[in-house]
């Protein structure tokens, strides 16, 4: 390489070093201060409904779903829904429902709507059971305390607040596949969403759990507005704030297991939410390549080979450890740490953002598709595709 070349390299790397590392400890100090968020007792305690939608035996999906139904809560609805009479997820919930008489429990099967987002047409198909002025959405592999609806009710004590949302920390298995995957939601994207909150006001959900007035929502266009798109936590929070509510994280974690094998795996799920995010988020996801603090202080290292620039990739590599710990300690505090795949995980997460750029298409339960702009689900030629 050329002197010239290989000194604005280096400046180029350099620049993207320091703001990774300015990155990194902002996400220290905003996990540290997440932590450290009290609990709420709510005032009051409204009924909800908690849709569950459904598909297939996943693992440990029985004692997944019995947290939701042990809730100390006084009135709450539980709609465990499938798009399939036969799908053996079902199994779970008819048993959880025997084993909970006395709660309010629905099970409802075979009825989903014509929508591309399969989880948004399971929940539209068991919609007119739902009873309650809230409602709570949450995916199947979430696992929640006692406490969880209590924290969020305490989260609509403001009626300005139209919708609530939640982080989540990720548990894995042994495999190594599984521990990367977890290392991904608990050291890079949870402490983005908390950077993020000290920049800008929250403007969306996260499927881990999405809770919405329902007057509000209908006001908004209702669920059926988001059958069509792949993000549909995001649009449901940009429905509600212009609807002229505003969307609250909740200061509760739940946690999310992470049941991956191989690594194929992993990737096809992180280019995915990396290629939705982009699809709805363009400029803030190119702007996030900026979280990459730890590739970018080694291959300025390697370019500039300075005292300075070997210093930087040190810098980073304390504060990505750091990062490491306090994310563990916040989010997933009974997983052990894993510092030694921080080096794998860093060089992982940024050929997945690298790697969105370059296609539209993804992978979903073996169903491969289109993202187009906005999150709209389209197969190559531009139709709409149904995915079940």
């Amino acid at each position: 390489m050329p002197g010239s070349a290989r000194r604005a390299a280096a400046f180029a790397l350099g620049a993207l070093a320091l703001g990774g590392i300015a990155y990194t400890a902002m996400a220290i100090a905003r996990v540290r201060e997440f932590r450290r968020r009290p609990s709420h007792v709510p005032d009051t305690l409204p009924p909800l409904t908690v849709f569950k939608p459904l598909h297939g035996a996943e693992p440990q999906l029985y004692e997944r779903l019995r947290t939701f139904c042990d809730q100390q809560y006084p009135e709450f609805q539980i709609i465990f829904c499938a798009s399939r009479s036969d799908d053996p997820a079902l199994d779970a919930a008819r048993r959880l429902a025997r084993e909970f008489p006395d709660r309010d429990i629905v099970v409802a099967a075979g009825d989903a709507a014509r929508a591309e987002n399969p989880k948004i047409a399971n929940i539209l198909g068991a919609y007119h059971y739902a009873k309650h002025p809230i409602l709570v959405i949450a995916d199947s592999d979430i696992i929640v305390g006692p406490d969880y609806l209590r924290e969020i009710a305490a989260a609509f004590a403001d009626e300005r607040t139209g919708a609530v949302t939640c982080l989540y920390g990720a548990v894995p298995n042994e495999t190594p596949a599984s521990r990367l995957g977890a290392m991904h939601v608990n050291d890079g994207f949870a402490p983005s969403v908390l950077v993020a909150e000290a920049l800008e006001p929250l403007t969306y959900c996260f499927g881990a759990t999405m809770a919405v007035r329902r007057d509000v929502l209908e006001r908004a266009g209702g669920l059926a507005a988001l059958g069509d798109h792949l993000g549909d936590d995001y649009l449901l929070g940009q429905a509600v704030v212009r609807a002229g509510y505003r969307v609250e994280l909740a200061s509760y974690i739940v946690q999310t297991a992470v049941d991956d094998l191989a690594f194929g795996s992993i990737w096809r799920r992180e280019l995915r939410w990396a290629r939705t995010i982009s699809a709805v988020r363009p400029a803030g996801f190119a702007a996030s390549g900026i979280t990459h603090a730890l590739p970018f202080s080694l291959a300025f290292a390697a370019v500039s080979r300075t005292p300075v620039s070997l210093g930087t990739a040190a810098l980073a590599a304390v504060l990505r450890v750091l990062l490491h710990y306090e994310s563990g300690k916040t989010f997933a505090p009974d997983v052990a740490r894993s510092p030694l795949l921080i080096p794998f995980r860093d060089v992982l997460s940024f050929a997945v953002w690298a790697a969105s750029f370059f296609g539209r298409r993804v992978e979903w339960r073996s169903h491969g598709y289109e993202v187009e702009a906005g999150g709209r689900m389209a197969d190559g030629a531009g139709r709409s595709v149904m995915i079940r």
